[in-house]
């Protein structure tokens, strides 16, 4: 008797839609297990082999977490912005609003048929408004925030601007660009513009000066393992250095704190 897959897998992936099979809800009496795995650049036509081969090891993983009892959390999202979803929608002389979009539909038929147990409900797409209004929001929190070395924190720019007001530059002990000094007075005679130059020099969101690896036939900056043997991963052209003004984080400013919260993280060593 042959084993007709695709009757049987068409059968149990519909029954699994149906009855919400993988859908997950809050349930106090169960132990907590999340499964994440990296998501897709929907930037081609469709699945490579790569995706399965990872996705097929962590799915194994969530089913057997929830034979042990445990609510496993296992959603699934699309990486849908930046340079390689950019790229695909000009070499195929399309929006990215639609070539993401059909090549996610493309994607969830493909993982579907799969039979990967993926709770739908909990999808990501990072080209949504709903998701990336977040990054915006954070990074706006950190454009309105200066570190303080002596509390170890993020303190409001308006704090920074009072201390400006009453003893300038004075005995400032925070993560800045360079050094600068003056006085109160001083401080109250700058216009807003220069007030606002010497507020970047603090923010942890700032503009600054920096070397970057910059593809003129692709417009954009690269990071270094977008880079390979002087030439962009993506399509293969000419990649230069220069200085260019652009937005930065003064992630060395608490790199330390970032380092003692590892302590907090249920995370292994690797």
């Amino acid at each position: 008797m042959d084993y007709n897959f695709r009757e049987i897998e068409k059968k149990w992936q519909k029954r699994w839609v149906e009855q919400k099979t993988y859908q997950v809800t809050e349930d106090e009496s169960k132990k907590k297990f999340y499964v994440l795995n990296m998501f897709p650049y929907p930037s081609g036509a469709g699945l490579h082999v790569g995706h399965p081969l990872g996705y097929i090891a962590s799915d194994i993983y969530a089913r057997y977490k929830r034979l042990q009892g445990f609510n496993v959390l296992n959603p699934m999202g699309y990486d849908a912005y930046g340079l390689p979803a950019e790229q695909y929608a000009i070499q195929t002389g399309q929006h990215p609003a639609i070539t993401t979009v059909n090549n996610i539909n493309r994607y969830r038929e493909q993982l579907d048929k799969i039979g990967f147990s993926f709770d739908w409900n909990r999808e990501i797409r990072t080209c949504d408004p709903e998701y990336y209004q977040w990054t915006q929001w954070a990074f706006i929190r950190m454009f309105n925030s200066f570190y303080c070395n002596d509390e170890k924190k993020a303190m409001p720019i308006g704090e920074l601007v009072k201390a400006f007001e009453a003893n300038g530059s004075q005995d400032l002990n925070v993560a800045c660009s360079e050094e600068l000094h003056f006085t109160a007075d001083e401080w109250k005679q700058m216009g807003e513009k220069e007030q606002q130059e010497v507020l970047m020099n603090y923010r942890i969101a700032y503009l600054g000066n920096t070397m970057v690896n910059w593809c003129p036939a692709l417009g954009t900056v690269l990071a270094n393992d977008e880079v390979v043997d002087g030439v962009s991963e993506r399509g293969g052209h000419p990649v230069i250095q220069k200085v260019m003004r652009q937005w930065c984080l003064r992630v060395s400013a608490y790199a330390q704190r970032l380092l003692d919260g590892l302590d907090g993280i249920d995370w292994t060593d690797s």
